[in-house]
This record gives C-alpha cells, sequence and structure tokens, in this order.
C-alpha cells in the first residue's frame, strides 16, 4: 500500500478533525446510526 505524507495531507488531516460539519458525521457513528462516511484507524 502507497502511503503519502507530506505538510498539506497533514494540515488536512488536522482540519477534518475540526470540522464541524464532520464532527456531526462522528457523533452520529458513535451512537450507533449509520451513515456514508467511515473512520479509518486514525480517527478521521
Amino acid at each position: 500500500m502507497l502511503k503519502l505524507t507530506n505538510d498539506f495531507l497533514e494540515e488536512v488531516v488536522e482540519k477534518q478533525k475540526i470540522d464541524a460539519r464532520l464532527l456531526k458525521f462522528k457523533a452520529l457513528i458513535e451512537q450507533g446510526k449509520k451513515v456514508d462516511i467511515e473512520i479509518d484507524e486514525h480517527g478521521v
């Protein structure tokens, strides 16, 4: 598997962690609701 790392991708990951819309999806997932977004092993 190819893994890309650079400053841009790291910034995207950090922004995803504080994005209000994505945090709403994360809360739904944690409540066991079905949504069309998945959280990976890095919590993103």
